[in-house]
């Protein structure tokens, strides 16, 4: 009898077990469940949201990668690991069930969402593909609303964008989408373009602490430098439909608030009655969780031992670490099957890369601290090798190049879908305990 593979989670730590796997196990029934027929390269979102990139050159083609994997469109959203079966709701609102005797969860992370007032309701995230053309358009619209108002004061709400994370997610989509900002607002007439502002909102004491205080303090000159006003030390308390109050009691009248303070490992995780750390599911140097080795898990989901760091340390949720442990996973999932020995998951890191638009990035590859064009010049490097996929770097490469000779060309699509919430978007409420999710398989024919 075939062994059944389940995989969860399209990434490009699923995605890459998956191909792995059909090598390795060719004989194995392995299906993928995603929601999309794609990889989504997240680094990629705040160039997409300011019009560098299209939404496709964002993305690799599961089906054209995957050669004898079923794709199971839709997601998990409840796993009953006692009787091994995983409950899918597909892209049309049915309910399925896929039994297994392997399964591997790397369904990555969401947007940690805390409990602010209105932060739910009217928070944007920049965590999925359509987050990130959704606020590209509504940034574009509000421009436009501004300049066709009389009243000053909505004119100035509408052209006040404030981001309140600073991370590398949060600065990373500041710095791109002010330049588009920039660009757009002088082109609208009516629209004073020195009206236009932004805020990051940084409840640390400085940007992206793991990059260093030297690159964080460029990182801080650069925003500065483009007139983005950086608030740090500060958080978020309140949220409405025209405005967000600050901890140090400041009301900024606003449209537009673009939550990107961390990120939270996805929901099923919490309902498998699994151990969990913070969220993430406790596995071993080999990935399988303990007492259940027939479950792998990797990626930003998973709570994996840094053998390279040693002591109580994990590996951080980057696209880095999740994408290396791929091939150690599909390894000894096959070993698994085949009854040999697994192995443990080691890797050192390379260091990090944040893309500030234009000309400006800073990056620590291998613990060397660059800024300016030679950090960009080695962050887009990263960006195409990190893709894997001739034709997903040629795309972005070219789209590169034509923004770099023709400038921003970003035009409003005339995107709607619901509120355009995080909450909705990304689907943080639609989870299944291991309970519900055996109640749930039985119900279904």
């Amino acid at each position: 009898m075939r062994s059944r593979i389940v995989i969860v989670g399209g990434g490009f730590a699923g995605a890459g077990v998956a191909r792995r796997l059909e090598r390795l196990v060719p004989d194995a029934d392995v299906r993928l469940v995603c929601p999309d027929d794609h990889s989504l390269y997240l680094p990629l979102l705040p160039q997409v949201a300011a019009g560098v990139l299209p939404a496709r050159a964002a993305t690799v083609s599961l089906s054209r990668r995957l050669r004898r994997t079923r794709l199971v469109p839709g997601r998990a959203v409840g796993v009953d690991p006692a009787a091994r079966r995983v409950v899918v709701e597909t892209i049309d609102g049915r309910r399925e069930v896929l039994g297994y005797d392997r399964l591997v969860l790397a369904p990555g992370s969401v947007t940690k969402v805390v409990d602010i007032p209105g932060l739910r309701e009217f928070g944007r995230g920049m965590k999925t593909l359509a987050e990130a053309a959704l606020l590209g358009d509504h940034v574009l619209g509000q421009l436009e609303l501004a300049a066709a108002t009389t009243d000053p004061a909505e004119r100035e709400r509408r052209c006040r964008f404030v981001v309140v994370g600073g991370g590398y997610a949060g600065v990373e989509t500041a710095a791109n989408l002010q330049l588009m900002t920039a660009s757009v607002a002088g082109r609208i007439r009516g629209l004073d373009p020195a009206l236009v502002r932004w805020h990051v909102v940084q409840h640390a004491a400085e940007l992206m602490p793991g990059l260093g205080t030297r690159l964080s303090e460029d990182t801080h000159r650069v925003l500065v430098g483009r007139g983005i006003r950086v608030d740090l030390g500060t958080g978020l308390t309140v949220v409405d439909d025209t405005s967000v109050t600050l901890s140090d009691g400041r009301r900024l009248e606003t449209a537009t608030v673009v939550w990107t303070a961390g990120v939270a490992p996805s929901p099923l995780m919490s309902h498998l009655g699994l151990p969990t750390s913070h969220g993430a599911l406790v596995v071993g140097a080999d990935l399988a969780v303990p007492g259940r080795p027939e479950i792998t898990a990797l990626g930003d989901a998973a709570s994996v031992p840094d053998l390279v760091t040693g002591g109580d340390a994990t590996c951080p949720p980057t696209a880095q670490h999740a994408t290396r442990q791929a091939p150690v996973a599909a390894a000894n999932v096959a070993a698994s099957l085949a009854g040999r020995p697994t192995t443990p998951y080691r890797h050192h890191d390379l260091g990090l890369v944040v893309d500030l638009g234009g000309a400006d990035a800073v990056a620590k590859p291998l613990g060397i601290g660059l800024a300016g064009l030679p950090a960009q010049v080695v962050t887009r490097g990263y960006h195409l090798w990190a893709l894997r996929a001739p034709g997903a770097m040629a795309r972005v490469a070219t789209n590169w190049a034509l923004h770099g000779v023709g400038g921003s060309s970003s035009v409003r699509l005339g995107l709607t879908t619901g509120s355009g919430g995080l909450v909705e978007l990304e689907h943080l409420d639609d989870y299944l305990s291991a309970e519900q999710a055996g109640a749930a398989a039985g119900a279904v024919p």
